[in-house]
């Protein structure tokens, strides 16, 4: 069967393009592309229009038959382009690539910056909450906008967010004549409105904190217990920082990881499970509704709510309709913490991790047992810690409950 040849092309049309690419366009029985190139293409091919409806796309191109099959797409089709998804859905053996120089491309060129350290994002395809907390930390950052998500919309949501650290270019209409490129501080461009063809790079200024002031002193993980809103009387049932580090590394998250956390409280360990695996999803169940709201207040305080998702209901019911995790965290003194885990053993994806926090001896026995009935791996941990106190100008510990962590892997 004749390979399907994806190539990639600027507004300059043939003229941009190698003679390669030239070459096969010329070569081709059947050109697919957007009305706007096609117009421009003079060929005795046959030529077809596609447009954003990919389904529709790939119906067209499994039905080309042997022809000789020519699909333009603009710029780099492999970055965030077409060509991707065709690939995955019809296999790379169908498709040659040959590239154009990207929109992104063009952008860092125009204003003189690298990009190879940049955080890159397309808000067609992530949402703009998150895209957001992950340009908090970036040095340089580009984006490509879209009709909803406009370059004065995410300057918005940057600066209700107190991120101003930032200068900022739009460039739009790339390559052709009525190219421009508008630099500014960020208050500059929030009222201005931009073709919808544009490209917005960030640029980090010299000498900025990598944060805000009023975020000094919280962590990615292992925050203070008492940054955390608990509830009274039951406060001091949140799983302290000590152990929580333990148990953070322990489920092994990756940034795109799928997570519970089964008797999550006021929320210490989702939320900084959410930190962790920012691009993924964590959720969060609590029966007790004081602590429901408790949780919702505290992802709003260290802003997750983009990835963590409060879940009100008691297990196993509560989780019925999530999706299957990644790694499990179980928290809790009930009676039902070994049956809980054992439930929550089931869904667990192959190779997956659940770890279970107890407090006594009675669940740890409960629970380790259950373990030992799913022959899975077991790692238990007792965690002592003590914590230093001034007594009469002498440094004393004062030691915390024994806490204890039940590490369980699922095999592949």
């Amino acid at each position: 069967m004749e390979k399907i040849f994806i190539i990639g092309i600027g507004d300059d049309g043939l003229e941009g393009l190698t003679s390669a690419a030239r070459n096969r366009i010329a070569d081709a029985e059947l050109i697919v592309g957007p009305d706007s190139v096609l117009r421009n293409i003079d060929s005795t091919a046959q030529k077809l229009s596609v447009g954003s409806d990919l389904d529709a796309l790939i119906q067209q191109m499994e039905s080309q038959g042997n022809r000789r099959t020519v699909l333009l797409a603009s710029g780099d089709p492999l970055f965030y382009g077409v060509a991707r998804f065709l690939c995955d859905r019809l296999g790379k053996d169908r498709f040659e690539v040959l590239p154009h120089v990207s929109s992104m491309q063009l952008a860092f060129a125009r204003v003189k910056e690298s990009w190879d350290d940049a955080y890159l994002a397309n808000l067609a395809m992530q949402s703009i909450d998150r895209v957001v907390e992950r340009v908090r930390l970036a040095q340089k950052v580009g984006l490509f906008t879209t009709d909803e998500c406009t370059p004065a919309r995410v300057v918005r949501f940057l600066l209700d967010r107190n991120i101003d650290y930032f200068w900022a270019y739009v460039c739009e209409n790339l390559g052709s004549p009525d190219e421009r490129v508008t630099r500014g501080e960020l208050a500059e461009l929030a009222d201005q409105t931009f073709s919808p063809l544009n490209v917005m790079i960030l640029v980090r200024k010299p000498d900025v904190p990598d944060r805000p002031a009023e975020h000094v002193g919280t962590r990615l993980f292992g925050n203070a217990d008492d940054l955390f809103k608990q509830s009274m009387p039951k406060r001091g049932l949140i799983t302290p920082m000590e152990v929580r580090v333990i148990a953070l590394a322990e489920l092994d998250l990756g940034v795109r990881s799928t997570v519970w956390d089964v008797g999550a409280g006021s929320g210490a360990v989702a939320i900084e499970a959410a930190r962790l695996a920012h691009d993924g999803m964590v959720y969060a169940i609590e029966m007790d509704a004081d602590d429901h709201q408790l949780l919702i207040s505290n992802s709003q305080a260290f802003q997750v709510e983009a990835n963590l998702v409060p879940v009100l209901g008691k297990a196993p019911e509560a989780w019925a309709d999530l999706p299957a995790p990644d790694a499990i965290f179980v928290g809790g003194t009930g009676r039902a913490v070994s049956k809980i885990v054992e439930l929550a053993y089931e869904r667990l994806k192959p190779g997956g991790r659940l770890v279970a926090n107890v407090g006594s001896v009675n669940n740890l026995s409960a629970v380790h047992e259950t373990a030992l009935r799913l022959e899975a791996d077991i790692m238990v941990r007792m965690i002592s810690i003590s914590q230093s106190t001034d007594q009469l100008d002498q440094l004393r510990f004062e030691a915390l409950n024994p806490q204890f962590l039940i590490t369980i892997r699922k095999a592949d």
